[in-house]
Parts: C-alpha cells; sequence; structure tokens
C-alpha cells in the first residue's frame, strides 16, 4: 500500500501529528478537534468533520523566530490538509524555554 493510500486511512488528526512531529521535532504537540463545535458554520460542508483544531506546538525550530513565522511554518506543512477540507486552526506555538517560563 503506497504512502497515498496510507494517508487516507489515517485520520487527519493523526495525519497532522506525523508532519508535525517529523518535521518540527516537538517536545510538546496537542491536537484537539473542535470541529464539533462548528457544526452548521458557513465554512462547514455538508456533515464534514475534522475541519477545526486547537494545536498547541513547542519546537526548538521556533527559535529566534517571530509568531507570525511560527504560524506560517505550521500551516506551510499542513498545505495539503488545508486544500483537502482542514478549514481553520488555531495554534499555539512556543520554543522549548517559553514552555519552561510558563510552567
Amino acid at each position: 500500500m503506497g504512502s497515498r493510500a496510507t494517508n487516507v486511512l489515517l485520520s487527519r488528526a493523526n495525519r497532522i501529528r506525523q508532519k508535525l512531529q517529523s518535521t518540527l521535532e516537538t517536545s510538546v504537540l496537542e491536537i484537539e478537534d473542535v470541529s464539533y463545535q462548528h457544526a452548521g458554520h458557513a465554512g462547514v460542508k455538508g456533515d464534514a468533520n475534522e475541519t477545526h483544531f486547537n494545536i498547541k506546538i513547542v519546537s526548538p525550530k521556533f527559535d529566534g523566530q517571530s509568531l507570525v513565522k511560527r504560524h506560517r511554518m505550521v500551516y506551510d506543512l499542513l498545505a495539503d490538509e488545508l486544500q483537502s477540507g482542514l478549514h481553520a486552526l488555531s495554534i499555539v506555538a512556543k520554543t522549548p524555554q517559553e514552555e519552561l517560563k510558563v510552567s
């Protein structure tokens, strides 16, 4: 089975997890599907699910990057998901040092 067929079998949340973990070397990655909160909204077509996610990501690759650049990195990694039904992301993107300050 090719990788494309495998991607179809994985949930969108799992595909997001794989893409972000492998590229950004995350130490924290929390993905919450909040699509149910948006059922019936204009951006949700029919009974689509896995369309809205909250993501908290901690990565050393964010070091020295502005918040806008961090978000762009995430959006760029998930471009194919955004083209295939992912409608919205809420992103919290921190460096490990920023995460330690919160703890």
